[in-house]
């Protein structure tokens, strides 16, 4: 497959912002000629990842979605048993069930940050239920107190996928603080990238303990096990989802610039929303406490043709903008696996249907932006 080309693209989804620092921090691992795999930037990440988010502690993986599927097994969820999750969310939250021999059930969303409803997972509950994976969309918390509350209620997990939502918070909580498991995702759209790579947070140490095992062949590493002479100790299956070295110190330098990166978006959003919400859009507007990191800027139309006009419109103008997302549950996969699947989700249904997600990024400059709000303000021109 082709990688996509984004000079095609007056402006694209998104672009990576990049400085010195970021280019320093690789190249000095690469220098130094050896720690490549096992260095010391990693636990320094995961302390810095810890800090940031107020979690006891931290395990650093490959990508988002090693990171969900580890997070499953460290939490003990077995075959056969259910875990609800979100229809309206990237697959490999649901995929993540698969993984671990579970069924996913799909819960409908709310319509203020399209998260999962907590109405809707409380009345998918069965006694077969053994987790939530409730998923902070684009950089705005769900519901997360009052899911938290029924799992507790309910004496089930509750793992977090905030994989588009590393620095936001909710009622002066850090996303990553209220979930006793929470996930997060650095691939190469997000607010932190490092290309690709993933990092569990969590309040445990027995699930931390596990995370550890689980990333690195089931190996214990007191010591390097490149410069360790001595034989290993096996303790359980594991896998290889240990990031790098060089992936981690990329890691670093990017999250020292977190809050700017973060800052950059706030104000290019609220750039955008005073000049479209003039037009019959809804633009983004954080509720219930919580604070939007955008990582995704996404509008909602009147309907789905116009939504679907107004796509068609901006990509002849090289305006690159995505449906983020459309149902997991009605996927040619998933539609085959059972007969829950087909249930009815009309919140998610009517969501996926209008809404349309714009070109964000913290390096965004006026003139793209201009050039995007007058595309849009010509869109609407030529239905009137």
């Amino acid at each position: 497959m082709k990688e996509q080309n984004l000079e095609k693209w007056k402006i694209p989804l998104y672009r990576i912002y990049t400085d010195d620092e970021d280019v320093q921090s690789i190249a000095k691992i690469i220098k130094r000629g050896s720690n490549w795999a096992l260095g010391p930037e990693i636990e320094e990440f995961e302390n810095e990842l810890c800090s940031k988010i107020n979690a006891d502690y931290c395990c650093v993986m490959n990508s988002g979605t090693s990171s969900l599927h580890a997070a499953l097994l460290a939490n003990n969820i077995q075959k056969n048993t259910e875990v609800i999750v979100p229809s309206f969310s990237f697959i490999a939250t649901a995929n993540s069930v698969l993984f671990v021999g579970a069924k996913p059930i799909f819960a409908d969303i709310e319509r203020h940050n399209f998260g999962l409803d907590p109405v809707s997972v409380a009345k998918k509950i069965s006694p077969k239920t053994t987790a939530i994976i409730p998923m902070d969309y684009a950089g705005a918390a769900c519901d997360i107190f009052e899911i938290t509350k029924i799992a507790q209620d309910n004496k089930i997990k509750v793992i977090e996928d905030a994989a588009e939502s590393l620095g936001s918070s909710i009622n002066g909580r850090k996303i990553g603080s209220v979930s006793e498991t929470t996930i997060f995702s650095f691939c190469g759209n997000k607010v932190l990238t490092t290309g690709e790579g993933g990092a569990v947070a969590t309040q445990s140490k027995e699930v931390y303990e596990k995370l550890k095992l689980i990333r690195s062949h089931g190996r214990v590493d007191t010591v390097n096990y490149f410069s360790n002479p001595d034989e290993a100790s096996y303790l359980s299956v594991g896998y290889n989802w240990r990031i790098s070295s060089i992936t981690a110190a990329l890691g670093l330098s990017q999250l020292r610039k977190l809050d700017f990166l973060i800052s950059k978006r706030k104000n290019n959003a609220e750039y955008i929303s005073k000049r479209i919400k003039r037009f019959p859009i809804e633009v983004p507007d954080p509720k219930y406490g919580s604070e939007h990191t955008y990582q995704f800027y996404t509008i909602k139309l009147q309907d789905k043709k116009t939504r679907d006009e107004l796509q068609k419109f901006l990509l002849g103008k090289s305006i690159l903008c995505k449906v983020y997302f459309n149902p997991i549950h009605m996927t040619e996969f998933y539609k085959k696996q059972s007969e829950s699947n087909n249930d009815s989700l009309p919140v998610t249904t009517e969501i996926s249907e209008k809404i349309l997600t714009l070109p964000m990024f913290p390096n965004m400059t006026l003139e793209e932006m201009d050039y995007m709000i007058e595309s849009i303000a010509g869109f609407f021109e030529t239905k009137n």
